[in-house]
């Protein structure tokens, strides 16, 4: 059972970026996608977490929400859905695996902390994939606008890693509060600022959301990507530990190539599944030291460890 859920939780996150792409390929307004997808998804399961009193309504009052949610949530997903405009889904679940990396780059340049000489090789041949990635865009016509959009994947991904960084405050300030409630709660934030975009940025003809792609990729993306993978994610945490059900990082975004390219005719040329592979290599290497820490620990601290995690919410 367990390595059922995981893989079908490798599936569910691998599956939402190419779900982003039908939406936004079908006319849905990007930013008012991503909104109502998260503000919904948030709101359902923070009624949840209330009503089998894991959360009170208190925690919506709370600055450190909105700080997280636009971390997390609103930084993270408007350059997203942004890019997937101009880039494929495979290549961006590929550029949103350097999450890790940044987060290790942000904890050694900006709060001094050392890193291993292991995660600092690691980071180097990260973006040395980043750059594989790239290099096929530069020699076509368009590739103008897919390098402006995944550039700001790696915008998003920076908001991602200060917001993830953020949030191990916020779970020691607020211990009493389970980590799907402060999830929930930091998503309904920064689906309400996507929206508050949308409203300055967008021209949003609710005819464009009709559509059964545009609606079809809504609705599996707050029941499944948000709602159900999320819920198994908590699930693996309990049952095992930390480390093993947040290794979907490293599995996720090759399923998102293979499944664009059969059933979405998405390209990838040998050089860019080069520098994908080269990105969740030097991924797996930058978070080797800490892996191998996590799955040294006792299961006495799944709990604890757990509280923790909600920063790795995705996709």
């Amino acid at each position: 059972m367990i390595i059922f859920n995981y893989l079908l939780v490798c599936t569910i996150f691998g599956t939402t970026f190419l779900a982003i792409k039908i939406g936004v390929d079908a006319s849905a307004p990007p930013f008012f996608s991503a909104g109502i997808r998260f503000f919904i998804a948030g709101l359902l399961l923070f009624v949840w977490s209330v009503w089998r009193k894991k959360a009170a309504f208190a925690l919506l009052l709370r600055k450190e929400m909105l700080l997280t949610g636009i971390g997390l949530t609103f930084g993270t997903f408007s350059a997203l859905y942004f890019a997937e405009q101009y880039v494929s889904s495979g290549i961006a679940a590929v550029l949103s695996a350097t999450g890790p990396l940044i987060i290790l780059i942000l904890q050694s340049v900006v709060l001094r902390q050392q890193s291993t000489v292991t995660s600092a090789i690691g980071c180097i041949i990260g973006f040395a994939g980043v750059i594989l990635l790239l290099l096929p865009t530069l020699t076509v016509a368009a590739g103008g606008w897919q390098v402006v959009g995944s550039i700001a994947i790696l915008i998003g991904e920076l908001f991602y890693a200060s917001g993830a960084l953020y949030s191990k405050k916020v779970i020691q300030r607020y211990p009493q509060s389970s980590p799907i409630a402060l999830n929930a709660t930091q998503m309904m934030y920064g689906g309400l600022l996507l929206l508050l975009l949308s409203a300055f940025t967008e021209h949003v003809q609710m005819t464009s959301l009709l559509s059964t792609s545009a609606l079809g990729s809504l609705l599996y993306l707050i029941v499944i990507g948000s709602m159900i993978g999320h819920s198994l994610f908590y699930w693996l945490i309990s049952k095992t530990n930390p480390v093993f059900p947040s290794t979907w990082l490293y599995v996720s975004p090759l399923i998102a190539l293979v499944i664009g390219v059969l059933f979405y005719r998405e390209t990838v040329t040998w050089v860019m599944a080069l520098g994908a592979a080269t990105i969740i290599a030097g991924t797996i290497l930058a978070n080797l030291d800490s892996l191998k820490q996590l799955v040294r620990k006792p299961r006495a601290t799944v709990s604890s460890a757990a509280k923790g995690s909600f920063s790795l919410h995705k996709r």
